[in-house]
């Protein structure tokens, strides 16, 4: 009867065991989950949106591993990122920091922001406008914010916003040459995101984590974990297992 008993707890062991190295299998080689904090790429994604991020997409380097724990140099099975792609990446100055945005730059890319338009290697993209993004900031209070479409030279179009026009701190910069295996990643809300533009700098490929596939939950945060009641109303069903472009 002991033996029996004690054989049971070891199976449950080895369950549990066999069961978390799994899970840190996925996070390491598959999927990762992500959780937005901040506005930054608003209103591609929002804040309290949770994504899974592949992994494999780019390749491995020691960043893909939990807390660097297989330290090497580069990246192996790597593939490069196309303009466009959202991706998380560890901030260059603090790799204890997890950045999302979006690739704007690739090497060797000459980028510069005119009168709040992106410019890739001297020739402005294309930026068409589009109806405002109406939001509610934390005090409730409706506000409607400024959209374009923006078509990028390879021809993926996504949302942008710029809150504040086209004359703020971000919308003139100097000319930023990509030097070979870094990117330049800028927010999809223009005015309010901290980027290459600033002191983030250039990405290198070293530090990209993965590339954002899907959404797969959202809250508004309107709801704490012991008020089950709120839950249904700060959900956001309608962003659920979205694709992310």
């Amino acid at each position: 009867m002991n033996r029996k008993k004690g054989g049971g707890l070891g199976e449950t062991i080895k369950t549990v065991a066999y069961a978390f190295l799994i899970a840190i299998l996925i996070r390491t080689f598959a999927y990762e989950p992500f959780r937005i904090p901040s506005g930054s790429m608003i209103p591609t994604l929002l804040v309290g949106d949770y994504l899974f991020v592949s992994k494999y997409a780019y390749g491995y380097s020691r960043h893909s591993f939990p807390f660097g724990l297989i330290p090497f140099e580069g990246r192996v099975f790597g593939s490069a990122p196309q303009r466009g792609d959202v991706v998380v990446f560890k901030e260059p100055s603090d790799t204890s920091v997890d950045f999302i945005k979006r690739v704007v730059g690739l090497p060797g890319d000459r980028i510069q922001v005119l009168n709040g338009i992106l410019h890739v290697n001297g020739e402005p993209v294309r930026r068409e406008r589009m109806e405002d993004y109406v939001r509610r900031d934390p005090s409730g209070s409706v506000l409607r914010q400024t959209r374009y479409l923006e078509t990028l030279p390879e021809g993926l179009s996504h949302p942008i916003l710029e809150i504040h026009g086209d004359d703020y701190f971000l919308d003139n910069t100097r000319v930023f040459l990509v030097p070979e295996g870094h990117y330049f990643m800028m927010g999809d809300n223009r005015d309010s995101s901290q980027d290459s533009r600033t002191s983030v700098g250039f990405v290198p490929a070293e530090n990209l984590v993965g590339r954002a596939e899907f959404l797969f939950f959202s809250h508004d945060g309107s709801a704490a974990l012991w008020e089950p009641w709120k839950w249904p109303h700060a959900i956001r069903w309608d962003r659920f297992f979205q694709a992310i472009h």
